[in-house]
């Protein structure tokens, strides 16, 4: 059985995978229904402009951009070997979606390398995250606008982990964040802007965190994420995940990119602890952050 055109294409759009395929100048020749879903852009946006142009802007777990040399697909074209790697890719509306990427050549009948395709998958624990938001929805414990939990459901969650550690011993963090500037920021480009703001450090947030761990909107443009099971250096590490990849998120404005940076303060729960000291203590340590210059975390 030999497959025409069309087929080849409605076996590629019906993938659960992000695909897209460009030419030797890394011009997108081709982007299914799955990599739409999973960065918000229409194949119309993508086809026929440069992979690095504005759209996903990859980078790495440390901010760094990964277009300008150290893209896997770009390596692959240039040595002809395929490539894994786990990185972020730039979503329309603003925020990072960890993916897992898997390039390879496209080679002529001679061997020639003649352009790439790249596999991504979304590795963001989406599944778990959207029966969460179900469940809060329906008990009235979701924030309107961002769709994380409340503060009142923070609030339940911190008595909740207090109880898990008085029985188990299990320890747990707390990471307070902030968006930096912020009323400046709404000042100057309007509340609808600071809103889509707002959203996308959510989205960011969220999708990068780990599935058994609870990120929620505190009130205005504060956050705290809830971190289980976790050591201080693992804490630090997981709120400096978080911090790099809010400043290296933007939104699309009037062609001109807008981005925000936050100040983190992050503390492990200690014997003696409640809710409102621990709570208060990460308080005061995104507060130092804040003095100390903002876009920065600091641990206590």
């Amino acid at each position: 059985m030999i497959l025409n055109e069309e087929s080849y294409s409605r076996i590629l759009d019906d993938l659960h995978e992000g695909l897209y395929i460009v030419d030797r100048n890394r011009v997108v020749l081709y982007w299914n229904k799955a990599a739409e879903k999973i960065t918000g852009f229409s194949a119309n946006e993508v086809i026929g402009r440069s992979c690095s142009d504005s759209i996903l802007t990859h980078v790495d777990g440390n901010g760094r951009s990964l277009c300008m040399g150290q893209c896997p697909l770009a390596f692959t074209m240039t040595d002809g070997q395929a490539r894994e790697a786990e990185i972020y890719l730039h979503h329309r509306d603003g925020h990072r979606v960890p993916v897992f990427v898997r390039s390879s050549p496209l080679k002529t009948p001679e061997g020639t390398i003649m352009g790439g395709a790249e596999l991504f998958t979304d590795i963001s624990s989406a599944d778990a995250i959207e029966l969460r938001l179900k469940e809060l929805e329906e008990m009235a414990l979701l924030d309107g606008l961002t769709h994380l939990a409340n503060r009142r459901y923070m609030e339940r969650e911190l008595a909740t982990r207090f109880a898990e550690h008085g029985r188990m011993g299990i320890l747990f963090g707390i990471l307070f964040m902030d968006i930096d500037h912020f009323k400046k920021f709404n000042d100057t480009y309007g509340h609808d802007v600071g809103d889509k703001v707002i959203k996308y450090v959510a989205d960011t947030l969220t999708k990068n965190s780990r599935p058994f761990d609870l990120v929620g909107r505190w009130g205005g443009e504060e956050f705290v994420a809830i971190i289980r099971n976790v050591s201080s250096r693992q804490l630090e590490q997981l709120g400096e995940r978080m911090r790099v990849l809010v400043e290296n998120s933007y939104l699309s404005v009037g062609g001109n990119r807008l981005s925000v940076t936050i100040s983190i303060g992050a503390t492990l729960i200690g014997d003696n602890d409640t809710a409102e000291t621990v709570v208060k203590r990460a308080d005061t340590l995104l507060y130092e952050s804040k003095r100390q210059g903002r876009n920065r975390l600091t641990l206590g």
